[in-house]
Protein backbone atom coordinates (compact mmCIF):
# COMPACT_ATOMS: atom_id res chain seq x y z
CA UNK A 1 0.00 0.00 0.00
CA UNK A 2 1.30 3.46 -0.77
CA UNK A 3 1.89 5.91 2.06
CA UNK A 4 2.39 9.43 1.74
CA UNK A 5 2.95 12.02 4.50
CA UNK A 6 1.96 15.35 5.50
CA UNK A 7 0.95 18.51 2.79
CA UNK A 8 4.57 20.35 4.44
CA UNK A 9 6.35 17.41 3.62
CA UNK A 10 5.07 17.02 0.44
CA UNK A 11 6.08 20.30 -0.36
CA UNK A 12 9.62 20.19 1.41
CA UNK A 13 10.62 17.24 -1.11
CA UNK A 14 8.57 19.11 -4.21
CA UNK A 15 11.14 22.23 -4.07
CA UNK A 16 14.07 19.13 -3.09
CA UNK A 17 16.13 17.38 -5.38
CA UNK A 18 14.78 14.09 -6.42
CA UNK A 19 15.70 10.78 -4.60
CA UNK A 20 18.97 10.58 -2.39
CA UNK A 21 19.69 14.16 -2.83
CA UNK A 22 16.53 15.10 -1.77
CA UNK A 23 17.17 13.59 1.26
CA UNK A 24 20.83 13.97 1.75
CA UNK A 25 19.44 18.05 1.67
CA UNK A 26 16.76 18.08 4.11
CA UNK A 27 17.02 18.22 8.05
CA UNK A 28 17.37 15.03 9.37
CA UNK A 29 13.87 15.16 11.24
CA UNK A 30 12.60 16.00 8.10
CA UNK A 31 14.07 13.28 6.25
CA UNK A 32 13.49 10.63 8.76
CA UNK A 33 9.65 12.02 8.35
CA UNK A 34 9.77 11.13 4.16
CA UNK A 35 11.23 7.97 4.84
CA UNK A 36 8.65 6.99 6.96
CA UNK A 37 6.29 8.05 4.92
CA UNK A 38 7.87 6.59 1.41
CA UNK A 39 7.36 9.91 -0.08
CA UNK A 40 10.88 10.29 -1.97
CA UNK A 41 10.90 9.46 -5.53
CA UNK A 42 13.58 7.50 -6.87
CA UNK A 43 15.25 4.27 -6.08
CA UNK A 44 13.57 3.28 -2.73
CA UNK A 45 16.06 3.23 -0.19
CA UNK A 46 16.91 0.07 2.22
CA UNK A 47 15.62 -0.58 5.38
CA UNK A 48 15.50 2.01 7.95
CA UNK A 49 18.01 1.53 10.66
CA UNK A 50 16.50 0.41 14.22
CA UNK A 51 17.11 3.53 15.79
CA UNK A 52 14.94 5.47 12.93
CA UNK A 53 12.26 2.83 13.38
CA UNK A 54 12.32 3.06 16.75
CA UNK A 55 11.17 7.10 16.83
CA UNK A 56 8.15 5.68 15.21
CA UNK A 57 7.18 4.22 18.63
CA UNK A 58 4.78 5.07 21.36
CA UNK A 59 7.23 3.84 23.78
CA UNK A 60 9.62 6.25 23.10
CA UNK A 61 7.34 9.19 22.70
CA UNK A 62 8.59 10.64 19.37
CA UNK A 63 4.84 10.57 17.61
CA UNK A 64 1.40 9.99 19.33
CA UNK A 65 -1.99 10.49 18.32
CA UNK A 66 -2.23 14.12 19.11
CA UNK A 67 -3.71 15.17 22.11
CA UNK A 68 -3.24 12.00 23.30
CA UNK A 69 -0.42 9.58 25.26
CA UNK A 70 0.96 9.69 28.27
CA UNK A 71 2.74 13.14 30.01
CA UNK A 72 6.12 11.46 29.14
CA UNK A 73 5.31 11.82 25.67
CA UNK A 74 4.84 15.25 25.07
CA UNK A 75 7.48 17.98 23.93
CA UNK A 76 9.78 19.15 26.82
CA UNK A 77 8.29 22.24 28.51
CA UNK A 78 9.14 25.99 27.28
CA UNK A 79 11.44 27.37 29.33
CA UNK A 80 11.20 31.25 30.26
CA UNK A 81 13.21 32.21 27.39
CA UNK A 82 10.04 30.14 24.79
CA UNK A 83 13.20 29.02 23.53
CA UNK A 84 12.15 25.36 21.84
CA UNK A 85 14.03 22.66 20.93
CA UNK A 86 10.59 21.51 18.56
CA UNK A 87 10.46 18.23 19.72
CA UNK A 88 14.37 17.25 18.54
CA UNK A 89 15.09 15.95 21.46
CA UNK A 90 13.19 13.80 23.42
CA UNK A 91 12.89 11.25 26.26
CA UNK A 92 14.35 7.43 25.19
CA UNK A 93 12.12 4.76 26.65
CA UNK A 94 12.43 2.16 29.41
CA UNK A 95 14.34 4.54 31.48
CA UNK A 96 17.18 5.45 29.58
CA UNK A 97 17.77 9.15 29.85
CA UNK A 98 19.69 9.25 25.86
CA UNK A 99 18.03 12.22 24.39
CA UNK A 100 16.68 10.57 20.53
CA UNK A 101 15.93 13.21 17.91
CA UNK A 102 12.31 13.66 17.28
CA UNK A 103 10.30 13.07 14.03
CA UNK A 104 8.50 16.25 14.04
CA UNK A 105 10.03 19.39 12.46
CA UNK A 106 10.61 22.19 15.10
CA UNK A 107 8.02 25.39 14.83
CA UNK A 108 11.18 27.75 13.53
CA UNK A 109 11.99 25.40 10.97
CA UNK A 110 7.84 25.41 9.90
CA UNK A 111 8.03 29.28 9.86
CA UNK A 112 11.07 29.49 7.97
CA UNK A 113 10.01 27.32 4.91
CA UNK A 114 6.50 29.15 5.14
CA UNK A 115 8.34 32.65 4.44
CA UNK A 116 11.01 31.41 2.59
CA UNK A 117 9.05 29.86 0.11
CA UNK A 118 11.81 27.84 -1.26
CA UNK A 119 14.83 30.22 -1.23
CA UNK A 120 17.81 29.10 1.28
CA UNK A 121 17.96 33.08 2.89
CA UNK A 122 14.93 35.51 3.71
CA UNK A 123 15.94 38.93 3.12
CA UNK A 124 15.15 41.09 6.30
CA UNK A 125 12.95 43.49 4.67
CA UNK A 126 10.74 40.48 3.21
CA UNK A 127 10.38 39.15 6.86
CA UNK A 128 9.60 42.95 8.25
CA UNK A 129 6.56 43.48 5.35
CA UNK A 130 5.42 39.98 5.87
CA UNK A 131 5.32 40.50 9.62
CA UNK A 132 3.36 43.78 9.36
CA UNK A 133 0.93 42.20 7.06
CA UNK A 134 -0.65 40.00 9.82
CA UNK A 135 -1.42 42.70 12.02
CA UNK A 136 1.74 42.74 14.06
CA UNK A 137 3.98 45.93 14.67
CA UNK A 138 7.52 45.28 15.07
CA UNK A 139 7.32 47.62 18.31
CA UNK A 140 5.03 44.67 19.92
CA UNK A 141 6.46 44.64 23.57
CA UNK A 142 6.07 40.67 22.74
CA UNK A 143 8.30 40.63 19.99
CA UNK A 144 10.81 42.27 22.22
CA UNK A 145 13.60 39.47 21.79
CA UNK A 146 13.27 39.01 18.38
CA UNK A 147 13.32 42.64 17.54
CA UNK A 148 16.95 42.88 19.74
CA UNK A 149 17.91 39.89 18.25
CA UNK A 150 17.27 40.74 14.66
CA UNK A 151 19.21 44.22 15.20
CA UNK A 152 21.72 42.58 16.66
CA UNK A 153 22.46 39.89 14.05
CA UNK A 154 21.88 43.07 11.51
CA UNK A 155 25.41 44.53 13.32
CA UNK A 156 27.34 41.38 13.42
CA UNK A 157 26.76 39.98 10.07
CA UNK A 158 28.81 40.38 6.75
CA UNK A 159 25.11 39.90 4.89
CA UNK A 160 23.38 42.17 7.06
CA UNK A 161 20.08 41.87 5.01
CA UNK A 162 19.76 38.26 4.73
CA UNK A 163 19.06 35.23 7.14
CA UNK A 164 19.63 31.70 6.66
CA UNK A 165 17.95 29.65 8.21
CA UNK A 166 20.26 29.60 11.23
CA UNK A 167 19.87 32.92 11.75
CA UNK A 168 16.21 32.99 11.51
CA UNK A 169 15.61 30.86 13.82
CA UNK A 170 18.33 32.54 16.27
CA UNK A 171 16.20 35.45 16.31
CA UNK A 172 12.48 34.12 16.61
CA UNK A 173 13.32 31.43 18.61
CA UNK A 174 12.12 33.46 21.69
CA UNK A 175 8.95 34.38 20.10
CA UNK A 176 8.52 31.49 18.29
CA UNK A 177 4.39 30.39 19.25
CA UNK A 178 3.33 34.47 18.79
CA UNK A 179 5.09 34.40 14.90
CA UNK A 180 3.98 31.23 14.16
CA UNK A 181 0.09 31.62 15.12
CA UNK A 182 0.45 35.06 13.12
CA UNK A 183 2.00 33.19 9.87
CA UNK A 184 -0.22 30.55 9.87
CA UNK A 185 -3.75 32.74 10.31
CA UNK A 186 -4.65 31.86 13.66
CA UNK A 187 -5.23 35.68 15.02
CA UNK A 188 -9.15 36.61 15.52
CA UNK A 189 -8.83 38.16 12.31
CA UNK A 190 -7.16 36.10 9.73
CA UNK A 191 -7.14 38.18 6.68
CA UNK A 192 -6.02 41.16 8.48
CA UNK A 193 -4.63 43.11 5.42
CA UNK A 194 -8.38 42.68 3.41
CA UNK A 195 -10.02 43.98 6.74
CA UNK A 196 -8.20 47.13 6.94
CA UNK A 197 -8.88 47.84 3.44
CA UNK A 198 -12.26 48.05 4.57
CA UNK A 199 -11.24 50.17 7.56
CA UNK A 200 -9.46 52.84 5.07
CA UNK A 201 -12.61 52.67 2.92
CA UNK A 202 -15.02 53.79 6.23
CA UNK A 203 -12.71 56.21 7.08
CA UNK A 204 -12.18 58.08 3.69
CA UNK A 205 -16.38 57.83 3.73
CA UNK A 206 -16.65 59.44 7.19
CA UNK A 207 -13.90 61.88 5.96
CA UNK A 208 -16.34 63.95 3.80
CA UNK A 209 -18.89 64.01 6.87
CA UNK A 210 -19.24 67.82 7.44
CA UNK A 211 -21.45 69.80 9.94
CA UNK A 212 -20.78 69.66 14.07
CA UNK A 213 -19.31 72.40 16.37
CA UNK A 214 -16.11 72.25 18.47
CA UNK A 215 -16.79 71.91 21.63
CA UNK A 216 -15.90 75.73 23.39
CA UNK A 217 -17.43 75.58 26.85
CA UNK A 218 -13.71 74.70 28.28
CA UNK A 219 -11.29 77.12 26.15
CA UNK A 220 -8.77 74.56 25.45
CA UNK A 221 -10.79 71.94 23.66
CA UNK A 222 -11.84 75.06 21.29
CA UNK A 223 -8.22 75.25 19.79
CA UNK A 224 -8.46 72.01 17.99
CA UNK A 225 -8.99 71.94 14.59
CA UNK A 226 -11.99 71.00 13.23
CA UNK A 227 -10.85 68.91 10.06
CA UNK A 228 -8.94 66.60 12.27
CA UNK A 229 -9.44 63.06 12.27
CA UNK A 230 -8.42 59.40 13.33
CA UNK A 231 -9.36 56.08 14.03
CA UNK A 232 -7.00 53.20 14.69
CA UNK A 233 -7.94 49.75 16.29
CA UNK A 234 -6.55 47.06 18.05
CA UNK A 235 -7.84 43.46 18.28
CA UNK A 236 -7.83 41.38 21.38
CA UNK A 237 -4.59 39.26 19.23
CA UNK A 238 -2.64 42.58 19.04
CA UNK A 239 -3.25 43.13 15.57
CA UNK A 240 -3.28 46.81 14.82
CA UNK A 241 -4.08 49.39 12.34
CA UNK A 242 -4.04 53.10 12.19
CA UNK A 243 -5.53 55.90 9.49
CA UNK A 244 -5.60 59.45 9.71
CA UNK A 245 -4.47 61.59 12.84
CA UNK A 246 -4.38 59.05 15.30
CA UNK A 247 -0.72 60.19 16.82
CA UNK A 248 -2.08 63.86 17.83
CA UNK A 249 -2.88 64.13 21.65
CA UNK A 250 -6.49 65.03 23.36
CA UNK A 251 -8.02 64.76 26.32
CA UNK A 252 -10.38 61.78 27.00
CA UNK A 253 -12.76 63.98 28.63
CA UNK A 254 -16.00 61.90 28.81
CA UNK A 255 -14.25 58.88 27.57
CA UNK A 256 -12.04 58.40 31.36
CA UNK A 257 -15.49 57.37 32.57
CA UNK A 258 -15.74 54.29 31.82
CA UNK A 259 -12.13 53.40 32.85
CA UNK A 260 -12.51 54.93 36.29
CA UNK A 261 -15.90 53.14 36.98
CA UNK A 262 -13.69 50.18 35.82
CA UNK A 263 -11.03 50.71 38.09
CA UNK A 264 -13.75 51.03 41.25
CA UNK A 265 -14.90 48.10 40.65
CA UNK A 266 -11.54 46.03 40.12
CA UNK A 267 -10.92 47.80 43.08
CA UNK A 268 -13.79 47.60 45.49
CA UNK A 269 -16.77 45.27 44.01
CA UNK A 270 -20.07 45.81 41.96
CA UNK A 271 -22.08 45.52 45.78
CA UNK A 272 -19.98 48.60 47.38
CA UNK A 273 -19.72 50.66 44.18
CA UNK A 274 -23.74 50.65 43.20
CA UNK A 275 -24.63 51.69 46.78
CA UNK A 276 -23.26 55.07 45.39
CA UNK A 277 -24.39 54.86 42.13
CA UNK A 278 -27.37 53.59 39.70
CA UNK A 279 -27.72 51.32 36.51
CA UNK A 280 -30.38 53.10 34.61
CA UNK A 281 -29.95 55.27 31.49
CA UNK A 282 -31.30 58.93 32.72
CA UNK A 283 -33.08 60.14 29.46
CA UNK A 284 -31.29 63.85 30.54
CA UNK A 285 -28.37 65.97 29.47
CA UNK A 286 -25.31 64.74 30.97
CA UNK A 287 -24.60 67.53 32.77
CA UNK A 288 -27.97 68.09 34.41
CA UNK A 289 -28.62 68.30 38.44
CA UNK A 290 -31.00 65.42 38.78
CA UNK A 291 -30.73 62.46 40.76
CA UNK A 292 -32.97 59.20 40.61
CA UNK A 293 -35.63 58.29 43.12
CA UNK A 294 -33.13 56.91 46.08
CA UNK A 295 -31.30 60.43 45.41
CA UNK A 296 -28.67 58.76 43.80
CA UNK A 297 -27.02 59.64 40.39
CA UNK A 298 -28.69 57.52 37.63
CA UNK A 299 -25.51 56.07 36.30
CA UNK A 300 -21.48 55.69 36.16
CA UNK A 301 -21.73 57.56 32.92
CA UNK A 302 -23.55 61.40 33.57
CA UNK A 303 -21.26 63.65 35.17
CA UNK A 304 -23.23 63.49 38.76
CA UNK A 305 -22.17 59.69 38.73
CA UNK A 306 -18.68 60.24 37.65
CA UNK A 307 -18.15 62.71 40.11
CA UNK A 308 -19.45 59.94 42.80
CA UNK A 309 -17.06 57.49 41.60
CA UNK A 310 -14.42 59.65 41.71
CA UNK A 311 -14.98 59.85 45.29
CA UNK A 312 -14.58 56.25 46.04
CA UNK A 313 -10.89 55.44 43.78
CA UNK A 314 -8.15 54.96 46.71
CA UNK A 315 -9.98 56.93 49.76
CA UNK A 316 -8.04 58.08 52.07
CA UNK A 317 -5.40 58.85 50.11
CA UNK A 318 -4.54 62.41 49.14
CA UNK A 319 -4.82 63.93 45.11
CA UNK A 320 -1.03 63.28 44.52
CA UNK A 321 -1.34 59.82 45.13
CA UNK A 322 -5.06 59.35 43.80
CA UNK A 323 -3.74 60.60 40.34
CA UNK A 324 -0.90 58.74 40.33
CA UNK A 325 -2.42 55.55 41.08
CA UNK A 326 -4.75 56.32 37.93
CA UNK A 327 -2.21 57.26 35.79
CA UNK A 328 -0.40 53.39 36.15
CA UNK A 329 -3.83 52.17 35.75
CA UNK A 330 -4.35 53.94 32.38
CA UNK A 331 -1.01 52.87 31.02
CA UNK A 332 -1.38 48.89 32.00
CA UNK A 333 -4.47 48.95 30.04
CA UNK A 334 -2.89 51.17 27.19
CA UNK A 335 0.33 48.49 27.29
CA UNK A 336 2.47 51.25 28.04
CA UNK A 337 1.87 53.81 25.15
CA UNK A 338 0.90 57.32 25.15
CA UNK A 339 -0.64 58.67 28.24
CA UNK A 340 -0.48 62.17 29.17
CA UNK A 341 -1.54 65.02 31.02
CA UNK A 342 -2.75 68.58 29.99
CA UNK A 343 -2.61 70.61 33.08
CA UNK A 344 -3.89 73.68 30.69
CA UNK A 345 -7.06 71.78 30.21
CA UNK A 346 -6.96 70.77 34.07
CA UNK A 347 -6.96 74.33 34.65
CA UNK A 348 -9.57 75.38 31.43
CA UNK A 349 -11.72 72.94 33.26
CA UNK A 350 -11.49 74.00 36.97
CA UNK A 351 -11.95 77.57 36.17
CA UNK A 352 -14.66 76.76 33.82
CA UNK A 353 -16.43 74.12 35.95
CA UNK A 354 -19.13 75.95 37.36
CA UNK A 355 -21.73 73.21 36.55
CA UNK A 356 -19.87 70.07 37.82
CA UNK A 357 -18.94 72.51 41.04
CA UNK A 358 -23.31 72.99 41.43
CA UNK A 359 -23.51 68.87 40.89
CA UNK A 360 -21.45 68.49 43.30
CA UNK A 361 -22.73 70.55 45.96
CA UNK A 362 -25.94 69.27 45.74
CA UNK A 363 -24.36 65.45 45.96
CA UNK A 364 -22.90 66.94 49.36
CA UNK A 365 -26.41 68.05 50.07
CA UNK A 366 -27.92 64.71 49.36
CA UNK A 367 -25.04 62.96 51.40
CA UNK A 368 -24.16 60.78 48.06
CA UNK A 369 -20.36 61.04 49.00
CA UNK A 370 -18.71 58.56 51.42
CA UNK A 371 -18.63 59.80 54.80
CA UNK A 372 -15.72 62.57 55.43
CA UNK A 373 -15.44 63.07 51.69
CA UNK A 374 -13.88 66.82 50.84
CA UNK A 375 -15.88 67.41 47.87
CA UNK A 376 -13.29 70.11 46.41
CA UNK A 377 -11.15 67.98 46.59
CA UNK A 378 -13.33 65.42 44.72
CA UNK A 379 -13.84 67.78 41.64
CA UNK A 380 -9.72 68.97 41.06
CA UNK A 381 -9.51 64.73 41.38
CA UNK A 382 -12.34 64.76 38.53
CA UNK A 383 -11.06 67.47 36.12
CA UNK A 384 -7.55 65.81 36.47
CA UNK A 385 -8.80 62.69 35.46
CA UNK A 386 -10.58 64.32 32.53
CA UNK A 387 -7.44 65.99 31.27
CA UNK A 388 -5.40 62.68 30.65
CA UNK A 389 -4.39 63.03 27.28
CA UNK A 390 -3.80 59.64 24.93
CA UNK A 391 -3.48 59.53 21.28
CA UNK A 392 -5.92 57.19 18.80
CA UNK A 393 -3.15 54.98 19.23
CA UNK A 394 -2.80 54.17 22.44
CA UNK A 395 -6.70 54.74 23.30
CA UNK A 396 -7.86 51.65 20.96
CA UNK A 397 -5.47 49.48 23.11
CA UNK A 398 -7.15 50.48 26.21
CA UNK A 399 -10.54 49.21 24.38
CA UNK A 400 -8.97 46.12 23.55
CA UNK A 401 -7.76 45.59 27.13
CA UNK A 402 -11.63 46.26 27.45
CA UNK A 403 -12.89 43.64 24.81
CA UNK A 404 -10.13 41.07 25.71
CA UNK A 405 -11.91 40.63 29.20
CA UNK A 406 -9.36 42.62 31.35
CA UNK A 407 -6.29 41.28 29.83
CA UNK A 408 -3.84 43.95 27.59
CA UNK A 409 -3.20 42.31 24.33
CA UNK A 410 0.29 43.60 23.65
CA UNK A 411 1.38 42.84 27.20
CA UNK A 412 -0.38 39.93 28.05
CA UNK A 413 -0.94 40.82 31.61
CA UNK A 414 -4.07 41.09 33.47
CA UNK A 415 -5.56 44.97 33.99
CA UNK A 416 -8.87 44.60 34.81
CA UNK A 417 -10.95 41.87 36.76
CA UNK A 418 -13.47 39.84 34.49
CA UNK A 419 -16.64 41.25 36.94
CA UNK A 420 -14.99 45.10 36.54
CA UNK A 421 -15.49 44.37 32.43
CA UNK A 422 -18.68 42.84 32.15
CA UNK A 423 -20.20 45.98 33.97
CA UNK A 424 -18.46 48.19 32.26
CA UNK A 425 -19.38 47.22 28.91
CA UNK A 426 -23.19 46.76 30.15
CA UNK A 427 -23.35 50.18 31.37
CA UNK A 428 -21.65 51.90 27.96
CA UNK A 429 -24.18 50.13 26.26
CA UNK A 430 -27.13 51.46 27.87
CA UNK A 431 -25.65 54.67 28.97
CA UNK A 432 -22.59 55.49 26.72
CA UNK A 433 -23.25 58.23 24.35
CA UNK A 434 -25.10 60.67 26.43
CA UNK A 435 -28.70 60.86 25.49
CA UNK A 436 -28.06 59.09 22.00
CA UNK A 437 -27.37 55.59 23.82
CA UNK A 438 -31.06 54.19 23.40
CA UNK A 439 -30.25 55.13 19.37
CA UNK A 440 -27.13 53.84 19.19
CA UNK A 441 -27.63 50.85 20.96
CA UNK A 442 -30.13 50.03 18.54
CA UNK A 443 -28.49 50.84 15.32
CA UNK A 444 -24.84 50.08 16.39
CA UNK A 445 -25.47 47.65 18.82
CA UNK A 446 -22.02 47.77 20.45
CA UNK A 447 -20.40 49.37 23.99
CA UNK A 448 -19.46 52.84 23.27
CA UNK A 449 -18.21 56.06 25.06
CA UNK A 450 -17.92 59.30 23.92
CA UNK A 451 -16.32 62.74 24.87
CA UNK A 452 -16.88 65.87 24.11
CA UNK A 453 -13.02 66.54 23.00
CA UNK A 454 -14.50 64.21 19.60
CA UNK A 455 -13.57 61.03 20.70
CA UNK A 456 -15.46 57.84 20.89
CA UNK A 457 -14.29 54.84 22.48
CA UNK A 458 -16.02 51.85 20.59
CA UNK A 459 -15.55 47.82 21.83
CA UNK A 460 -16.45 44.77 19.96
CA UNK A 461 -16.42 42.26 22.34
CA UNK A 462 -13.65 39.66 21.83
CA UNK A 463 -12.33 40.91 18.93
CA UNK A 464 -11.05 44.66 19.41
CA UNK A 465 -11.30 47.84 20.37
CA UNK A 466 -11.23 51.42 18.19
CA UNK A 467 -10.94 54.63 19.30
CA UNK A 468 -12.27 57.46 16.29
CA UNK A 469 -11.33 60.97 17.12
CA UNK A 470 -12.68 64.22 15.22
CA UNK A 471 -13.29 67.61 17.40
CA UNK A 472 -16.77 68.61 15.68
CA UNK A 473 -19.95 67.42 17.47
CA UNK A 474 -23.50 66.83 16.87
CA UNK A 475 -26.38 68.49 19.21
CA UNK A 476 -25.74 65.29 21.44
CA UNK A 477 -22.32 66.08 22.01
CA UNK A 478 -21.02 62.99 20.12
CA UNK A 479 -18.30 63.23 17.09
CA UNK A 480 -20.00 63.82 13.70
CA UNK A 481 -17.56 61.44 12.01
CA UNK A 482 -17.32 59.15 14.95
CA UNK A 483 -20.71 58.39 14.65
CA UNK A 484 -20.81 57.91 11.49
CA UNK A 485 -18.18 55.60 10.64
CA UNK A 486 -19.43 53.50 13.52
CA UNK A 487 -22.71 53.28 11.69
CA UNK A 488 -20.91 51.98 8.25
CA UNK A 489 -18.71 49.78 10.34
CA UNK A 490 -21.60 47.73 11.82
CA UNK A 491 -23.26 48.31 8.55
CA UNK A 492 -20.43 46.54 6.60
CA UNK A 493 -19.46 44.04 9.50
CA UNK A 494 -21.70 41.63 11.79
CA UNK A 495 -20.41 43.59 14.93
CA UNK A 496 -23.68 44.18 16.14
CA UNK A 497 -25.10 42.42 19.10
CA UNK A 498 -28.20 40.78 17.49
CA UNK A 499 -26.41 40.11 13.90
CA UNK A 500 -25.40 36.61 14.03
CA UNK A 501 -29.19 35.30 14.92
CA UNK A 502 -30.18 32.77 12.68
CA UNK A 503 -31.75 33.47 9.39
CA UNK A 504 -30.26 36.75 9.19
CA UNK A 505 -28.70 38.58 6.20
CA UNK A 506 -25.45 37.71 6.26
CA UNK A 507 -22.72 40.53 5.97
CA UNK A 508 -18.81 40.63 6.28
CA UNK A 509 -17.68 38.18 9.29
CA UNK A 510 -13.51 39.12 9.47
CA UNK A 511 -13.66 36.71 12.18
CA UNK A 512 -13.81 33.81 9.21
CA UNK A 513 -11.21 32.93 6.68
CA UNK A 514 -12.68 32.13 3.15
CA UNK A 515 -16.34 32.44 4.54
CA UNK A 516 -15.46 29.31 6.42
CA UNK A 517 -16.25 29.36 10.31
CA UNK A 518 -13.40 30.51 12.38
CA UNK A 519 -12.42 27.44 14.57
CA UNK A 520 -11.36 27.54 18.32
CA UNK A 521 -7.39 25.74 18.14
CA UNK A 522 -7.79 25.07 21.67
CA UNK A 523 -4.34 26.08 23.83
CA UNK A 524 -1.96 27.39 21.71
CA UNK A 525 1.38 26.45 22.74
CA UNK A 526 4.52 24.85 21.06
CA UNK A 527 3.61 21.44 21.16
CA UNK A 528 -0.11 21.70 20.33
CA UNK A 529 0.91 23.92 17.17
CA UNK A 530 3.59 21.73 16.18
CA UNK A 531 1.61 18.76 15.88
CA UNK A 532 -0.86 20.55 14.05
CA UNK A 533 0.71 22.06 11.99
CA UNK A 534 2.98 19.21 11.07
CA UNK A 535 0.73 16.00 11.23
CA UNK A 536 -2.48 18.39 10.01
CA UNK A 537 -3.19 16.03 7.00
CA UNK A 538 -2.57 12.58 8.16
CA UNK A 539 -3.43 10.31 10.78
CA UNK A 540 -1.43 8.10 12.97
CA UNK A 541 -2.43 4.55 12.59
CA UNK A 542 -1.59 1.12 14.77
CA UNK A 543 0.43 -1.46 13.09
CA UNK A 544 2.50 -4.86 14.23
CA UNK A 545 5.74 -3.79 16.04
CA UNK A 546 8.64 -4.68 14.91
CA UNK A 547 9.39 -8.28 15.49
CA UNK A 548 12.91 -7.56 17.35
CA UNK A 549 11.19 -4.87 20.03
CA UNK A 550 9.24 -5.54 23.16
CA UNK A 551 5.51 -6.01 22.67
CA UNK A 552 4.81 -5.39 26.01
CA UNK A 553 5.58 -1.61 25.76
CA UNK A 554 6.11 -0.95 22.43
CA UNK A 555 3.00 0.56 19.72
CA UNK A 556 4.15 1.44 16.69
CA UNK A 557 2.43 4.18 14.73
CA UNK A 558 2.73 4.92 10.59
CA UNK A 559 1.24 8.13 8.88
CA UNK A 560 -1.50 7.36 5.98
CA UNK A 561 -3.17 9.50 3.69
CA UNK A 562 -6.48 10.05 4.01
CA UNK A 563 -7.55 9.20 0.63
CA UNK A 564 -6.21 5.53 2.15
CA UNK A 565 -8.76 5.50 5.17
CA UNK A 566 -11.57 2.97 5.30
Amino acid sequence: MRLCGSSLLRELLRLSQPGGAALRRLPAPLAAAALAAGSLSGPRPGPLPLATRRLCTRSEGALQEPGKGPPSARAPPADNNNNHNGGQELAGGGGDNKMKQGLLPSLEDLLFYTIAEGQEKIPVHKFITALKSTGLRTSDPRLKECMDMLRLTLQTTSDGVMLDKDLFKKCVQSNIVLLTQAFRRKFVIPDFMSFTSHIDELYESAKKQSGGQVADYIPQLAKFSPDLWGVSLCTVDGQRHSVGDTKVPFCLQSCVKPLKYAVAVNDLGTEYVHRYVGKEPSGLRFNKLFLNEDDRPHNPMVNAGAIVITSLIKQGANNAEKFDYMMQFMNNMAGNEYVGFSNATFQSERESGDRNFAIGYYLKEKKCFPEGTDMVAVLDFYFQLCSIEVTCESASVMAATLANGGFCPITGERVLSPEAVRNTLSLMHSCGMYDFSGQFAFHVGLPAKSGVAGGILLVVPNVMGLMCWSPPLDKMGNSVKGIHFCHDLVSLCNFHNYDNLRHFAKKLDPRREGGDQRHSFGPLDYESLQQELALKSTIWKKVSPESNEDISRTVVYRMEGRGEQN
